[in-house]
């Protein structure tokens, strides 16, 4: 009887090992990898990252612009951000302008009030509309009319000059107490209010090199008193006229 043969079994190991081994190095090389992306230093690996970029490809596809070395490469891209135009960079430097030249213009007027000892019938201060400046009537005018006294101009001329050197919007207002006027120029409070505003701006375009589309005259009558209209000293304090000096980055101040 014939005896079978026995397949010859091949020394080593299987053929499917070095397979398996290539996988497991491959996934062990991956892990390495992984672990030290998430340690290395952000800096260093952008500058390898961006090194590959520009050598790999370069390298098969020639330029004529040679890349001399990484740090040129930095150098070019950071001049470049530099010289880039940035709009939010240039409002914000233009806000800071307007706030610092609003400041400047309500620090000149308060010098000159306290120079001048105004101080009790105008006062000047901020707040959102801009800078605003309330000037009692006794101030610029006489009862129930609406020129100008002649002891009100030096600080009319100061606050032209003032606006001369900015480009801000001017609102005036007129206001009277609650007593009623008829006259033949002025049928009631808010004929009075418009013509008081209407003189100031006048007084200033006249005096000043100042655009008249700047301004912005608003008679309120007696429809905004600051106290009660119960005294006499109440009644004063609500005959004024308001100058507001707009501040362009706030929208709610536009006139």
């Amino acid at each position: 009887m014939e005896r079978r043969r026995q397949p010859k079994q091949e020394k080593g190991a299987p053929k499917w090992m070095v397979t398996f081994s290539d996988l497991m190095t491959l996934i062990l090389v991956f892990f390495i990898l992984l672990f030290s992306m998430s340690v290395v230093d952000a800096t260093k690996f952008r500058a390898v990252a961006d090194s590959f970029q520009n050598r790999a490809i370069f390298d098969f596809y020639p330029s004529i612009i040679p890349f001399d070395s990484l740090n040129e490469d930095n150098d070019v891209k950071e001049k470049t951000k530099d010289n880039v135009h940035d709009p939010l960079r240039d409002v914000n430097n233009q806000e800071k302008d307007s706030n610092q030249e609003l400041d400047r213009l309500l620090q000149e007027v308060q010098e000159f009030l306290v120079e001048n000892q105004l101080h009790d019938v105008i006062s000047a201060f901020r707040d959102d509309r801009g800078v605003v400046l309330v000037l009692q009537e006794r101030t610029l005018f006489e009862s129930g009319e609406a020129q100008i006294l002649d002891g009100a101009k030096p600080f009319l001329i100061k606050v032209g000059t003032l606006l001369e050197h900015i480009p801000n919007l001017v609102k005036v207002e007129g206001h009277t107490d609650s007593r009623p006027i008829s006259t033949f120029r002025y049928p009631s409070n808010w004929e009075l209010s418009g013509a008081r505003a209407s003189s100031v701006i006048r007084f200033l375009i006249d005096e000043n090199k100042i655009e008249p589309y700047r301004f912005l005259a608003v008679g309120y009558g007696d429809t905004r008193p600051i106290v009660p209209n119960t005294t006499s000293e109440n009644l004063q304090k609500n005959r004024r006229v308001v100058i507001v000096i707009t501040d362009p980055n706030n929208p709610q101040s536009d006139l």
